[in-house]
């Protein structure tokens, strides 16, 4: 099988990584790709994300037999959708209709509303005035949120509420002029995989990220400073109740109005004390999470993403089973200098190959560039490390023992990753 992964970040290395280890792959060709997957063997090959018609004509160039497409912004656009209709070759993520349960936090509550999913209760605003009314309503934590999509920086969570009235305000100037305020739901955030076929579904085993930039939860929200699994503290069953209350909801919900979804469900949850609720849907493999995620998976992945594209995700488990993962995974995100805001790029990178040696750790790309033949940061979360072990604990040392040889000047990273796993 030849395998085309779109994408450039750390989650679509992760996955890269996963393909190219399995026998039953032949290729795996990487739009636009980076240095990491490259140096692992991938073929890197120029693309813009945002031409759609590129996208497609890569893949029939690739002689491509599945395309996954990693980043939510081609997928929102439609990617899937003219990779379907111009080259026939399957396709591993929703069309731009379903791809709505990412790019409108307002379309998402109102399918989960219809599903009967629990959720955090919302108040979609249109203008100032209408959020000062809402934030009064719901009370403090204030939650905030950019109705479209933000990269992980949309969502404000403050007790602050001019900070929330002036989050508010620089959202109505960008595109769509929409904002969700929720109430706050207490306890911890869980991240759930659901691989999806329209009908079917299979769940990966749960994640936590942390998506503060600074440790003990403080700082402003990020896209995830680090993750871990397996998350042995939660309940016998949790998943399945998940599945249950949420997932099989949402895909029938999805299948009545004609827009089935295809692909990865990331469910955000809140352990909240009146039991889980959703706290936000993502439509492809959630960062930092997936490279946790996929590290400690041990069944080839290209042959159930290609059942889900088919549409044929139930056969596929009765043949092989369901996804198998063990050990443990700790992942901790090296970002550069002045991330979530202001980045500073171009600063060298050094000590990978170092970091890389140590046993059980391997390092992802994110935010990185060759300049002149030498690696370089190009966004702001440069890196993910990675260390896996038998448990949580063994995980986390390798990672940390890794991450100590990376040098990024200015580089930030949490030290407080799966600190209590």
């Amino acid at each position: 099988m030849r395998v085309l992964v779109v994408g450039q970040g750390a989650r679509e290395h992760a996955l890269v990584r996963s393909l190219l280890a399995e026998e039953g792959v032949d290729a795996v060709v990487a739009g636009p790709g980076n240095p990491g997957m490259a140096a692992e063997g991938a073929d890197c090959r120029h693309v813009d994300l945002a031409d759609l018609s590129g996208i497609a004509e890569l893949a029939t160039a690739a002689l491509a037999d599945l395309v996954v497409v990693g980043p939510e912004a081609p997928l929102v656009a439609g990617a899937a959708d003219i990779l379907r209709s111009t080259t026939g070759i399957p396709c591993f993520g929703p069309s731009a209709p379903a791809a709505r349960l990412e790019s409108s936090k307002a379309f998402a509550k109102e399918v989960m509303a219809a599903a009967g999913v629990p959720t955090a209760r919302p108040v979609v605003c249109h203008d100032v005035d209408q959020v000062a009314a809402a934030l009064d309503e719901l009370g403090a934590p204030h939650v905030v949120k950019d109705d479209g999509l933000a990269a992980g920086k949309g969502v404000v969570v403050t007790d602050d509420r001019a900070a929330a009235l002036a989050h508010a305000a620089a959202c109505f100037q960008l595109p769509g002029g929409t904002v969700v305020i929720e109430e706050y739901l207490d306890g911890p955030e869980v991240s759930v995989f659901c691989v999806c076929d329209g009908t079917d579904v299979v769940a990966l085993a749960p994640a936590q990220d942390f998506k503060r930039l600074r440790d003990g939860g403080q700082g402003p929200n990020t896209g995830g400073m680090g993750a871990y699994a397996p998350l042995t503290w939660l309940p016998e069953g949790f998943v399945e109740d998940v599945l249950e209350r949420v997932t099989r909801p949402v895909l029938r919900e999805m299948a009545s109005r004609g827009t089935p979804f295809t692909g990865v469900l990331y469910v955000g949850l809140a352990l909240t004390s009146e039991g889980p609720k959703v706290v936000e849907f993502n439509v492809r493999f959630g960062d930092p999470e997936a490279q946790v995620v996929l590290a400690r998976l041990r069944s080839p992945l290209s042959g159930l993403l290609l059942a889900a594209a088919q549409g044929r995700l139930a056969e596929h488990v009765a043949a092989h089973g369901a996804p198998v993962e063990d050990g443990a995974a700790v992942a901790v995100v090296v970002a550069a200098p002045g991330y979530p805001a202001d980045v500073r790029t171009g600063d060298a990178v050094l000590g990978l190959d170092e970091a890389a040696a140590v046993p059980g750790a391997h390092v992802l790309h994110a935010g990185t560039a060759l300049r002149d033949g030498h690696l370089v940061t190009s966004g702001g979360r440069v890196l993910t490390v990675v260390g896996t072990g038998d448990d949580v604990a063994a995980a986390r040392s390798v990672a940390y023992e890794a991450v100590q040889h990376v040098h990024v000047p200015g580089g930030q990273l949490r030290l407080d990753v799966a600190a209590e796993g």
